[in-house]
């Protein structure tokens, strides 16, 4: 069986993802060749350590610089794992991972990750539980046990945060038809604030509502202020906000402040004025989920039963055309792409994409029979 080969660093997560879904054999080469310091990075090199613990009889090979990976899949196994997420990147990086993966695992997966919960460039915990919690129960992954918990707080640079994630295994992915978002009904948020005044929470809230209130009235943020040995190693503050619409339909948009020594310090004032208004764009552009799980809605697309699914998005994300392109290398599924104008009633909004495909009918071939 011969492998995908792939050059450089870039779209990592994507690859390692699929292979292990596909079952396909992956070399990575060029790994950041020229680089003074070459070859992968402490968080890759965590990040593939997260996957052998998930399953079982993977080969991983790694040459003596570390550019160039050779990774062979296993069979997921799930169970309980713990993992300690490297700090250079948010727990939100190794969680997207997990989510795509755990509903195909042998045994029902529950994982504590260990690090930082809330950075500027990963989605945070929050904002996962928000929006694809909500998303996985469309197509079927629901249950008592699924869930992500914020146990401890712990923003960048030192982390100290923990995070609990359980999922149920399913057989198989139902397909959906995702192709009205409805108008917003309400905005929830979560203003979170540790090793700082809780005051900041209670201003991030204050110039938020300041922006949507002239939106919509039923809005509420709650403040989430946590202590002691909750708060994680390192001061800082953020606010995650979601719009629900008629629908069901979640988008969501987040702020964090700046890590301490790095960048200018952030005003609470103006983080919760330009969180608001990046909610505010994300309804403009639109679709039935938000920009941060485009790339999970297509694949649970892709393995869906084989019968046609089909959802709205608003205009793709790069990282989204890239996963769209790994999908057809992985399991040659093409999407058939249409975009729709705004309608007469929607004066503005940008162009939206309806993307449909035919599942590739996979089936979870791990799952223990009961």
């Amino acid at each position: 069986m011969a492998s995908l080969t792939y050059e450089g660093c870039n779209f990592f997560r994507q690859r390692l993802v699929l292979s292990t879904l596909s079952g396909k054999r992956v070399k990575i080469r060029n790994i950041r060749p020229k680089d003074d310091n070459p070859g992968l990075r402490d968080f890759e090199a965590s990040f593939i350590r997260l996957l052998d613990k998930v399953t079982n009889g993977t080969r991983i090979e790694i040459n003596q610089t570390g550019t160039v990976l050779f990774y062979q899949p296993g069979l997921l196994y799930g169970g309980t794992v713990e993992h300690d997420c490297n700090t250079q990147r948010a727990v939100g990086y190794y969680l997207e991972a997990l989510i795509m993966l755990a509903p195909f695992m042998k045994s029902p997966l529950k994982a504590v990750l260990k690090g930082v919960t809330n950075d500027q460039t990963d989605p945070s915990v929050d904002l996962l539980k928000a929006t694809a919690i909500p998303l996985m129960k469309k197509f079927g992954i629901d249950g008592e046990s699924l869930e992500i918990k914020v146990v401890k707080r712990g923003m960048a640079p030192g982390g100290g945060g923990e995070v609990l994630f359980t999922c149920p295994v399913r057989r198989t992915i139902r397909p959906v038809q995702m192709t009205e978002a409805g108008k917003i009904k309400r905005i929830r948020g979560t203003a979170y604030s540790v090793r700082v005044s809780p005051q900041m929470a209670n201003r991030i809230v204050d110039s938020a509502r300041g922006v949507l209130n002239k939106f919509i009235p039923d809005i509420y943020i709650y403040t989430d202020h946590m202590k002691g040995g909750h708060s994680g190693k390192s001061p800082g503050f953020g606010l995650t906000l979601v719009a629900e619409t008629v629908d069901g339909m979640f988008l969501s948009a987040e702020l964090t402040s700046s890590p301490q020594g790095r960048g200018q310090p952030t005003l609470p004032e103006d983080l919760g004025r330009n969180c608001a208004k990046l909610l505010l764009e994300e309804i403009y552009r639109g679709g039935c989920v938000d920009s941060t799980n485009q790339s999970l809605a297509l694949l649970y697309m892709t393995l869906g039963q084989q019968d046609v699914s089909k959802v709205l998005l608003g205009p793709l994300s790069p990282y989204t055309i890239e996963f769209l392109r790994h999908i057809r290398d992985f399991f040659q599924i093409m999407f058939k792409i249409e975009t729709q104008k705004p309608g007469e009633d929607e004066k503005k909004g940008g162009d939206k994409v309806l993307m449909t495909c035919v599942g590739a009918g996979y089936t979870n071939i791990s799952k223990s029979i009961k």
